[in-house]
Order: structure tokens, then C-alpha cells, then sequence
């Protein structure tokens, strides 16, 4: 299943064309961008927004990848704003990836507010991404 739209990804991630570190101090560029970065790396904005699709078109692989069960577009497009945010690694492991292949999507759907957490702490900028993916997820 190809990703749809790019408007949840880019309404939570801004646009930065000089490195900086994020929440959890990881060198960041672009739109949300973490592969091979340094603090001082400039880009343009062409390079930001192929980062963007190539980072997105790596989550879509991973959905495809671990989700076993079908989808409706909008539960596929939660998935891969939450697994472009969170990485792979985390979906694959997340209780909300068992819900989806039991076909349990109300359990699923619980799951998104709780990875709302930097170093412990609830962040205002996560807990708002997670219910619009919830309510994304959620939406027919």
C-alpha cells in the first residue's frame, strides 16, 4: 500500500535547513531528517523535501513490512507518520503493531497516546501528533 498524503508528516515536522538538535538530542535536518547528520550540516530545501520522501518511502516499508492484516488508507497513513516519527525498530516492537495483527484496531487505536514520552515526560508537540494519528487511524 503506497502512503497518501504527506500532510500529517509535514504538519507535525517543520522545515529546518541548518542541523540541530532535536527533543532527544539527536542531529536533525530537513524535515525531520536523522541519517548520517552532523550540528553545522546546511541543506536546501530540494534536499529537505527528497529527504522527506525517502524517509517517508523507508516508513511505508516498514508498515508493509510488519502490518500482516489489511488496512483501511487511513489506518496505513497513521501507521506511517507514527513509524516516520518513532522508527521502525519501535513499531515493530510496539504492543500497537500486536493490536493491528490481531485485527484488534480499538486496542490499536488506544495505543498511539501513550508514545507521547521524551526522557520520561510527556512532550505537548507528541501527545498532539499521537491523537491526530488516533484520530486518523480512526476515521473511515
Amino acid at each position: 500500500m503506497k502512503y497518501q498524503s504527506y500532510n500529517l508528516t509535514k504538519q507535525f515536522e517543520s522545515c529546518r535547513l541548518v542541523a540541530y538538535l532535536d527533543s532527544k538530542n539527536v542531529p536533525t535536518i530537513g524535515w525531520g531528517h536523522t541519517s548520517n547528520v552532523v550540528i553545522g550540516m546546511t541543506c536546501t530545501q530540494q534536499q529537505a523535501d527528497t529527504w522527506l520522501e525517502l524517509d517517508i518511502l523507508s516508513a511505508v516499508n516498514d508498515v508493509n513490512r510488519l502490518v500482516s492484516v489489511p488496512l483501511t488508507q487511513n489506518q496505513f497513513d497513521a501507521c506511517v507518520d507514527f513509524t516516520f516519527n518513532l522508527g521502525g525498530t519501535n513499531f515493530a516492537k510496539s504492543t500497537l503493531l500486536k493490536y493491528i495483527n490481531q485485527k484488534n484496531f480499538a486496542a490499536a487505536s488506544l495505543e498511539f497516546p501513550k508514545w507521547n514520552l521524551c526522557a520520561g515526560k510527556p512532550l505537548e508537540g507528541l501527545t498532539k501528533r499521537r491523537l491526530a494519528e488516533q484520530a486518523l487511524f480512526n476515521t473511515p
